[in-house]
């Protein structure tokens, strides 16, 4: 990933408030509490609202993403919780996990440039157990269309960041499909992520 990239998130992050608050995503949340807490991997974690709910609920928890300025904020919210977490700066591939590493893996609003996008599905399909479980949240390609009415809702402007249920289908090929749906929501996440959007909700089981 360039550093435009980078100084993005960088520059997103480095102000006082969480970009998108403190509070996790409403969907993980809903599915980590149908499963037993064990080892989850959040790629692409931000500010670490999601990586720290899981870690109050017993999970024992990895995460990464390329801003610093995320970290910072992730290990400061997880100590206001009383929890650890293990936050790693850096692109996947430079980061010291193992295969199979992870009971679950979350993937919440993880927005990879388009053209790695599927190749990261692919890679961070590895560090997951056979029977582990992935949760997935994020823009569908119809998303566009509300963006263009309410720009406060966010997401990437780029049809090609953005997701269908045939990509994450192709993407997580080796995958039970517990639950795949393109569904319009409603988001209150922040200063980043308000108003009705469309996105894609995934929950799938590694055969």
């Amino acid at each position: 990933m360039n550093d435009a990239w980078t100084e993005r998130w960088n520059k997103r992050y480095s102000t006082d408030e969480f970009a998108y608050g403190e509070e996790p995503n409403k969907y993980l949340k809903e599915q980590l509490e149908k499963l037993n807490p064990g080892t989850i991997l959040f790629p692409a974690e931000g500010e670490g609202r999601n990586a720290v709910f899981a870690a109050t609920r017993g999970w024992q928890v990895a995460a990464f993403d390329i801003s610093t300025e995320g970290r910072k904020k992730a290990l400061r919210l997880a100590e206001a919780h009383g929890v650890t977490i293990d936050y790693q700066v850096g692109e996947l591939q430079t980061l010291p996990y193992i295969p199979e590493q992870f009971d679950a893996l979350a993937l919440i609003y993880a927005h990879f440039p388009a053209d790695i996008k599927s190749q990261y599905h692919r890679a961070l399909d590895k560090y997951l157990r056979k029977g582990g479980v992935v949760v997935f949240e994020a823009f569908s390609k119809r998303h566009l269309e509300y963006i263009a009415k309410n720009e406060n809702v966010g997401g990437p402007k780029e049809l090609a960041m953005l997701f269908s249920t045939q990509e994450i289908q192709a993407d997580f090929a080796n995958y039970d499909i517990i639950e795949l749906a393109e569904q319009e929501i409603e988001l209150s996440e922040g200063q980043f992520h308000n108003g009705q959007g469309s996105v894609i909700r995934f929950v799938g089981r590694k055969k």
